[in-house]
């Protein structure tokens, strides 16, 4: 049995990763790193754009990548997705300065496996790859007791008090979309959009049509 495991091993360490970050320094410490693990093909990127081609041409089974690049944002959370979108399996590593718990949650939903804090000693780092690269999730004690707490403060917001059809109603208001166009796209009577909405109202503590779509655009954005 450790045979096939060393096997295994010494397979995965011939498989290409990819690094995107825009800092050099950043890179040559995740290149130091990967070497340490065995990694014998590291594949280096510094833009969203660039990552995702080579990402495209190698199809690397892992990818380290930042969240924030210059002049793009948060574009790092793009880049998961899209990732994602076209190869599910792909396991992503994400080496941020980004400490927020909003921030962390939302890179895990976009499907990030691992979160390690560029201000962490590079052996976290080194140990976030080993378990990322075999399937299991990375995050540090305090940030998985961070965003533990975070989803437990949302399943407690107003908004979870909604039932799954009062929740598609709210994201088509959030949209700007008219009651009749709600009920064309639900396929419900109008009657049925205009009661969810009544009862959305009391829910969510607001009186009028207005508030309720300030209400839902709020919500909309917190969601991303």
């Amino acid at each position: 049995m450790n045979a096939i495991a060393s096997q295994i091993d010494a397979a995965a360490t011939r498989l290409p990763v990819l690094v995107i970050d825009d800092h050099p320094i950043v890179l040559q410490g995740c290149r130091r790193v990967l070497e340490d693990a065995g990694v014998e093909t590291i594949a280096e990127a510094t833009t969203v754009v660039g990552g995702y081609r080579i990402f495209h041409r190698l199809r690397p089974p892992v990818v380290i990548c930042d969240l924030t690049f210059q002049g793009s944002g948060l574009a790092g959370l793009g880049l998961i997705r899209r990732i994602r979108a076209v190869a599910p399996d792909t396991r992503i590593l994400v080496f941020s300065m980004h400490n927020d718990p909003v921030i962390v949650a939302r890179a895990l939903e976009a499907g990030a496996l691992g979160y390690v804090l560029k201000d962490h000693a590079s052996a976290e780092l080194f140990e976030a790859f080993g378990k990322v690269r075999h399937g299991e999730v990375y995050l540090d004690r305090r940030l998985a007791t961070e965003v533990a707490m975070l989803r437990a403060d949302a399943r407690r917001t107003p908004e979870s008090q909604l039932t799954p059809r009062e929740q598609q109603i709210l994201a088509r208001l959030a949209q700007g979309r008219s009651y009749g166009a709600i009920a064309a796209d639900l396929s419900v009577s109008y009657k049925t959009v205009t009661n969810a909405c009544s009862q959305m109202r009391q829910k969510l503590g607001v009186r009028t049509l207005a508030e309720l779509i300030h209400v839902a655009v709020t919500h909309a954005q917190r969601q991303g």
